[in-house]
């Protein structure tokens, strides 16, 4: 089966170290996995690629280097031809996967045109992302270029059901939303990691992994330690990433005299993730209460496969993945005061950490591994097929 991965955002290092980059070198590995031969279609191709990864075959789109916000739109509309140019290239693929970009429709209208089945992964929306957080010049085109995108793809694959609901607002998609969240592979995480490593008894760490970015709550999570630390100065926190609220968050600490109890790793590797994670005691998601909460968080399918308990805001998706105590503890979403009253109890007890750690591991092995979601991709791929592709001998394996 030879795949065409397209990522043509130019925010996404294919082979980096952010969310977004460890997504898309997942979903290629389990379609490795799956006997897929993947060809990956990036403007972001810098780095050695990651284990596992070396065979896949990359083709460089354009890179958007304006500094001018207009021209960098134009710029990324303009890719549009050189990435149809690239596809047709290389001839005929047994399946298009894209990772929805802001200003990118090629992959999909090239997937249509050649009878090939075209899947859409959308992870957010996009369009209001970008107004909100950074800058839209031209929405307008925006808006077009997403809706021929979504015109095209013969099934859109939602991250959330947030994600599912935004997308059928648009009548281009009707009918073709498949909800597909996000997943982890266990084999990163064993579990004899967890409890092999060397662990300081005097201690109880707090920790945290991500961007650190204001949608993540770190804010609320600073002010909940600093409750429990207030009662239990032996407690740790260790927030590993790094992000443009650091700054903001070590001078918070230091105003509360916490900065000898907190550890910032900055900037690591998806291989040392697992190895921080295993010195944890506990492993928290601490969103605020935001009006639209449509992630499906990594982070916390990473913390549940490590065998962590987790502690989480009781929202979006996260609010069904997380049976409170019974694989996790969910609190009210920018609570401080709850979050910290949870990190005790689990301080207390010893034994029901270990109990929600290896409830939450069995609820990401048996129902959120990358392999299952790849394998519901391929069966969504196949459904799409169009008689002709079928009639012509090239079914999906």
């Amino acid at each position: 089966m030879r795949i065409a991965y397209v990522c043509a955002d130019q925010g996404v290092p294919v082979f980096g170290h952010k969310g977004c980059s460890i997504h898309v070198q997942e979903v290629l590995r389990a379609f490795i996995r799956q006997g897929g031969r993947v060809e990956l279609f990036t403007p972001r191709p810098e780095g050695e690629p990651p284990s596992g990864l070396e065979a896949v075959h990359v083709h460089c789109l354009p890179r958007a280097s304006e500094k001018d916000a207009a021209a960098r739109e134009q710029a990324a509309l303009a890719a549009n031809d050189a990435l149809r140019a690239a596809l047709e290239r290389e001839g005929l693929f047994d399946l298009v996967y894209e990772r929805y970009s802001l200003w990118s429709f090629a992959g999909m209208e090239y997937a249509q045109i050649a009878a090939a089945p075209g899947l859409l992964e959308v992870n957010a929306p996009l369009i209001e992302e970008q107004a909100e957080h950074r800058t839209l010049v031209n929405r307008r085109a925006a808006e077009e270029a997403a809706r021929r995108a979504f015109h095209s793809a013969g099934a859109l694959l939602a991250v959330s059901a947030e994600v599912a609901e935004y997308l059928a607002g648009y009548p281009e998609t009707h009918g073709r939303v498949h909800l597909v969240p996000n997943g982890v592979n266990p084999d990163r995480f064993p579990p004899v990691l967890r409890f092999s490593e060397p662990r300081d008894r005097d201690t109880f760490t707090v920790g945290f992994v991500g961007t650190l970015k204001p949608w993540h709550g770190l804010t609320i999570l600073v002010e909940a330690f600093a409750l429990l630390h207030r009662r239990h100065p032996e407690a740790q926190l260790l927030i590993v990433g790094e992000g443009p609220e650091r700054q903001r968050l070590e001078e918070d600490l230091a105003s509360r005299g916490l900065s000898g109890a907190a550890h910032f790793t900055g900037t690591v590797s998806p291989s040392e993730v697992p190895q921080f994670l295993a010195t944890m005691d506990t492993a928290v998601a601490p969103y605020p209460r935001l009006a639209r909460f449509y992630f499906s968080p990594l982070k916390v399918y990473e913390y549940m496969a490590a065998g962590l308990p987790v502690v989480a805001s009781r929202i979006g998706q996260l609010d069904g993945l997380i049976r409170h105590g019974v694989n996790g503890l969910l609190c009210p979403p920018g609570d401080a005061a709850a979050l910290a009253a949870a990190l005790a109890r689990l301080r207390a007890y010893p034994g029901l950490r270990r109990q929600l750690g290896e409830a939450a591991r069995a609820t990401v092995l048996r129902e959120h591994t990358w392999e299952a979601a790849v394998r519901r991709i391929l069966r969504l791929a196949k459904a799409t097929q169009t008689l002709d592709l079928v009639a012509g001998g090239r079914e999906l394996a």
